[in-house]
């Protein structure tokens, strides 16, 4: 094999990228027969990875560094600017330590009741003869749970426009123009908001209970000892509330695979043999929510005999590696029950990134993640029924995150 990465030929593909979103990487491994190409994006070169070996490649620390890696956009909306996302080495452990420190079982079971608790009562408010847009829904239950779980005050007459805020932190990193800057004008708010809150937690202004996220965060330190600057500190508040409020597009997935698969539906009424969780993390490997992780090579070094250069540009596929032919037995179909006695490894399956939980950047809260979909699951399909009436269940490859285009609606629902 010669030291030359394949080339994707052609000009800048930015374009492409906005244009086949999740599916850019996934058409040219098939285009050009590799799990790894060069191509140019935002003008500069870019290395694209795929596959279970392509992630363990990305989440070498002593080959990948994150801090100059993500586009300013990003950084604007999605992980906030100083975030744990953009750190490295001893730095990042630190920081990365505090959100793990959160991911007790103590905390999984409160989120768990949380959830219940929260879906109850948006259906008990909503009115049985309401239509409602499940990932809409989604935004505003699992925002109260989130906030009642960190301890962030939330007034009843906020929570929506805090809803809208923080979904237009996840939905506008990709978005161009007017979208986009509403995502940065979210951004300022939120993070306004959430300094507040630490401000007031840091003076004793509002009583919070000392287990409480939001207490820990405003009395963290970084690595030197030194107190976190509030702007930080809630920039990490807000890498807490986000990613669960994001997870309102899991849900919506979840809706979407309950109509399209109304036999795996059938399965997840309270029986033994099929597993709640099967059903979920299917629904994370088949459905897309993110499309790349973002990096740039720390050093020189050579890998399958391709050489790489320090300082370049590099996207791991999320979306395709969990669609890999050489990591899944047909990708292609929807089958919950693939995960009985399924080996996870770090990379193989990379929903929310791969690597370590401690000392890498796979997501600390892919715990939450899971909890809270597997209470909505149970809450959909054992405590309460519901009627789908016509809508359009399709949606575009080319919006990130892609959710149904009507949102999933349900209506005429009634508790069991």
């Amino acid at each position: 094999m010669s030291g030359e990465i394949p080339k994707d030929e052609g000009l800048d593909k930015t374009l492409s990228v906005l244009k086949e979103g999740y599916e850019f990487i996934l058409n040219r491994k098939e285009d050009l027969n590799t799990d790894v190409f060069e191509t140019r994006i935002l003008g500069e070169k870019t290395i694209c990875l795929t596959g279970s070996e392509g992630a363990e490649l990305f989440y070498d620390n002593d080959r990948f560094r994150r801090s100059d890696a993500a586009p300013r956009r990003v950084e604007k909306t999605l992980f906030g600017e100083g975030g744990v996302q953009g750190l490295d080495g001893a730095e990042h452990h630190h920081r990365k330590a505090m959100f793990m420190t959160l991911m007790d079982d103590d905390s999984m079971m409160e989120i768990d009741r949380l959830m219940r608790k929260y879906w109850r009562r948006y259906f008990e408010a909503a009115g049985s003869l309401e239509t409602i847009e499940l990932y809409e829904a989604a935004k505003i239950v699992i925002l109260r749970t989130a906030c009642e779980w960190t301890g962030v005050p939330l007034r009843e007459e906020e929570i929506e426009e805090r809803a809208r805020q923080i979904s237009d932190l996840f939905e506008s990193p990709a978005a161009l123009g007017v979208q986009h800057w509403k995502g940065r004008i979210s951004r300022s708010k939120a993070n306004e908001w959430m300094e507040e809150v630490i401000e007031d937690v840091r003076k004793e202004k509002i009583s919070v209970d000392e287990d409480r996220a939001v207490f820990a965060f405003s009395r963290a330190r970084d690595e030197k000892g030194e107190l976190l600057d509030k702007k930080t500190a809630a920039v990490e508040m807000l890498n807490l509330i986000r990613p669960m409020t994001a997870v309102s597009v899991w849900v919506a997935m979840i809706g979407l695979a309950m109509h399209e698969f109304p036999r795996e539906k059938e399965k997840l009424k309270r029986t033994e043999h099929y597993k709640i969780e099967w059903f979920i993390q299917e629904v994370r490997r088949y459905y897309p929510f993110f499309p790349f992780a973002v990096a740039r090579t720390d050093a020189d070094f050579k890998w399958k005999g391709y050489e790489f250069k320090e300082g370049t540009l590099t996207l791991l596929d999320l979306y395709g590696t969990n669609r890999h032919p050489a990591d899944w037995i047909r990708p292609e179909e929807f089958m919950p029950e693939r995960f009985r006695g399924w080996q996870q490894t770090p990379f193989n399956f990379i929903p929310q990134g791969g690597g370590s939980y401690d000392f890498g950047h796979r997501c600390a809260g892919e715990f939450i993640t899971i909890v809270m979909m597997k209470a909505t699951v149970d809450f959909l399909v054992n405590e309460m029924d519901y009627d789908v009436p016509e809508q359009d269940f399709g949606f575009e490859f080319n919006d990130i995150p892609a959710v149904p285009n009507d949102k999933v609606k349900i209506n005429n629902y009634r508790f069991q």
